[in-house]
């Protein structure tokens, strides 16, 4: 008889309210397709399963990145107990055939985490005992109660097991876990206001396991003690993250390294790393296929626009690489990482925030207009034929831009400064940027101006969107506390 699983830490849990409800649903359907869950180190993907446990008659394993025999030991004395006996397990195949056995007279619920680590490195290995668990899963679980989730941070192996030609390909649930958006992680800064929320967010990236090392006290001590500092916890984190999926990860921290500092085309990185753009297409691939960085257009142009920029989806990745990896022989030299942060990283703080509170925005836009505006999105584009014949300007881009087909109902601008934003960032919107919009066949008709700001408006600002029905001025708190 399988005891029901206590976890002791559930009054620590945060979030993920629709992860857990597909998982509850999945439990409540009796499926007897294993659960599939993937998400990077660090994303909260153990807290989840333990969470989801509770309570029910539940064994939890977790593998670990050490030699077969010896892992296939640990996880058989932990199945002791249950089976009053050692099993012998030479395999993966030969852990869930006792699972399935497990659960022949009761609902089990059987989590193996980081399931890859029991498959071993090559691709020829994988496949072999991809091919056992397949066998065992088609003689097994038609006969057993058991349900059986399968977990994994490696996700280039747990996203193979739905291709095609993977042995388990349509034998599996897949949930994938994301870093957490900001309305979401707020719930683990409760004692913060808004501001000082988006600046730990900014650094976190949305991954529970930073924000819990960021928060609780002032951030740039945090920081320093837990990213710049070379003993610090997270000093090498993205060495890691990018060692477990990658073999050769040179080239791979050389184009995130390139994206953390700003969005770029194809072009643009290749000319930064000084190879041919052609040979970063299948880089650039595997790290989308990682979700460490995606491709965009501008807001309402088409599949066929050129005017494509990859960019680095992670902030965390994005401090590391402004912050850390430039000065990491430095630091590891001695240089002191309290005065490098209070000297360096605390004067470019705001600047590292501002894309992160332009993202932000655009959440709340779409919140307030997705119904009759459901394509938001950045813009950019040709700044007016006159102006670059002229040399005077060349490129136009708008922060956050809502669309109904080609028909333009909000443009917004966000600033995220210690200074007020002026009457300049209104004017340079209907001088320069909505007309760039009209010419790129877009209809602006009567859209609504947002202007976002950290430190509020000018008197200028003020009295011109007194004037100006379409123009509202809005401070960064409001926007934060309603996404």
């Amino acid at each position: 008889m399988i005891d029901r699983y206590d976890w002791p830490r559930i009054d620590q849990f945060r979030n993920r309210t629709a992860e857990l409800r597909r998982i509850e649903a999945w439990w409540a359907a009796d499926s007897p397709e294993p659960l599939a869950v993937s998400g990077r180190r660090r994303v909260g993907k153990s807290w989840l399963l333990h969470r989801a446990a509770h309570g029910k008659p539940a064994i939890v394993l977790v593998a670990d990145r050490i030699a077969p025999g010896m892992q296939l030991d640990r996880l058989a004395a932990q199945l002791a107990p249950h089976l009053g006996v050692t099993p012998r397990l030479q395999s993966a195949a030969d852990l869930l055939r006792t699972l399935f056995r497990l659960g022949r007279d009761q609902k089990v619920l059987a989590v193996v985490d980081e399931f890859p680590y029991l498959l071993g490195t090559t691709a020829a290995e994988q496949d072999r005992q991809l091919t056992e668990v397949q066998a065992v899963l088609e003689e097994e679980r038609d006969r057993s109660r058991l349900q059986l989730v399968l977990a994994g941070s490696t996700l280039s192996v747990m996203e193979s097991l739905q291709a095609e030609k993977n042995p388990l390909h349509g034998r599996t649930v897949p949930l994938r876990l994301r870093p957490l958006r900001f309305t979401h992680a707020a719930e683990f800064m409760p004692d913060d206001d808004p501001e000082t929320r988006l600046q730990r967010y900014a650094v976190a990236g949305g991954m529970p396991r930073y924000l819990a090392a960021l928060t609780g006290r002032p951030l740039l001590e945090a920081v320093t003690d837990q990213i710049v500092d070379p003993y610090g916890p997270l000093f090498n984190e993205p060495f890691a993250l990018l060692s477990a999926e990658l073999r050769e990860p040179t080239t791979y921290l050389s184009i995130l390294s390139a994206l953390a500092a700003r969005p770029q085309s194809v072009g643009d990185v290749a000319n930064a790393l000084h190879v041919p753009a052609q040979r970063l297409t299948e880089y650039l691939a595997t790290l989308e296929e990682l979700h460490l960085v995606s491709r965009h257009r501008p807001v309402g142009a088409s599949s066929r626009s050129r005017s494509t920029q990859w960019r680095c989806d992670d902030d965390f990745l994005r401090f590391w690489f402004r912050f850390v990896h430039p000065r990491r022989g430095d630091l590891e030299a001695g240089l002191d990482p309290r005065d490098y942060v209070e000297s360096q990283v605390a004067a470019s703080m705001a600047d590292h925030v501002a894309p992160t509170f332009e993202r932000v925005l655009r959440d709340w836009i779409r919140a307030r207009w997705g119904a009759e505006a459901p394509e938001v999105g950045g813009w950019w584009g040709p700044a007016l034929h006159p102006l670059r014949r002229a040399g005077t300007r060349f490129t136009e881009e708008i922060d956050g831009v809502a669309l109904d087909g080609s028909s333009v109902r909000v443009v917004a601008e966000a600033k995220w400064t210690s200074a007020p934003m002026d009457v300049d960032v209104l004017r340079a919107l209907r001088e320069y940027k909505i007309p760039a919009l009209v010419q790129a066949d877009l209809e602006v008709g009567e859209a609504a101006i947002v202007l976002a700001a950290r430190s509020g408006f000018t008197v200028r600002l003020e009295a011109a969107a007194a004037s100006d029905p379409s123009v509202q001025l809005v401070p960064a708190a409001e926007v934060l506390a309603a996404v």
